[in-house]
């Protein structure tokens, strides 16, 4: 009941992933990303333990298959589990066990790999991946990935109706320098879009604020020019 992305940039190793499905809160239990590191979308009877232990297993400096391999054979219930790797190297591998719900499926592309349960058809991560590399790699990598969610929902998508998406990027911090979350709407990937043209032009911001506060805009306060202490 899913269908996501897992994508890197090629020019800045950003890494991230966009999901969307017919639950509350797809993200807070699918999507898993570290900087430097990789990413994993865990998704089908998810077990939000998968995308920990791929996370750390990619960290140790192991390649996207080995990661898959490790992750299905430590598994519990392998073949109720859609898995979805991207390691450091853009490198990817998927996993889709024989109890994955409705129509499943998987593509790879350059640096991304999309996979989905519950489709209308197979069609759907062949052109979430089209959609991702449509756009030029200069395009910001959380551009890219939610494009590609837009290109699976025009290709049909999940055959139930969506209710909740996220978007996940990390770059060079330890926290995410993207995290969007719809976790209940009647158009969720309409409304995670939204989302994303009102937080990006405060992004840049943000990152200041932490790593370099004197760099930062002026935050305007009532009555003064001074900076508001954040």
């Amino acid at each position: 009941m899913t269908f996501s992305i897992v994508g890197q940039c090629a020019h800045s190793g950003m890494l991230g992933i966009a999901i969307t499905t017919s639950s509350i809160c797809v993200a807070s239990r699918c999507s898993w990303a570290r900087a430097g590191v990789g990413a994993v979308a865990t998704q089908n009877f998810t077990d939000p333990r998968l995308g920990v232990r791929g996370l750390g297993l990619l960290a140790e400096g192991l390649k996207a298959t080995e990661v898959m391999a490790r992750l299905i054979e430590e598994s519990e219930f392998p073949e109720y589990r859609q898995l979805a790797v991207i390691d450091r190297h853009g490198q990817t591998s998927y996993h889709s066990g024989n109890k994955a719900l409705g129509i499943h499926g998987a593509a790879s592309g350059d640096h991304c790999l999309a996979a989905g349960n519950l489709l209308s058809s197979k069609e759907v991560p062949r052109a979430m991946v089209s959609a991702f590399m449509a756009l030029s790699p200069a395009e910001h990598l959380a551009e890219r990935l939610l494009r590609a969610l837009e290109g699976g929902l025009a290709a049909g998508g999940e055959i139930y109706p969506l209710r909740s998406a996220g978007l996940l990027v990390v770059d060079t911090q330890p926290w995410p320098l993207v995290d969007l979350r719809v976790d209940w709407h009647e158009s969720p990937v309409t409304a995670l879009g939204e989302l994303w043209r009102r937080y990006e032009p405060e992004m840049k911001t943000f990152l200041l604020w932490a790593l370099d506060p004197d760099q930062a805009p002026p935050f305007p306060l009532p009555g003064n020019d001074k900076r508001n202490e954040r």
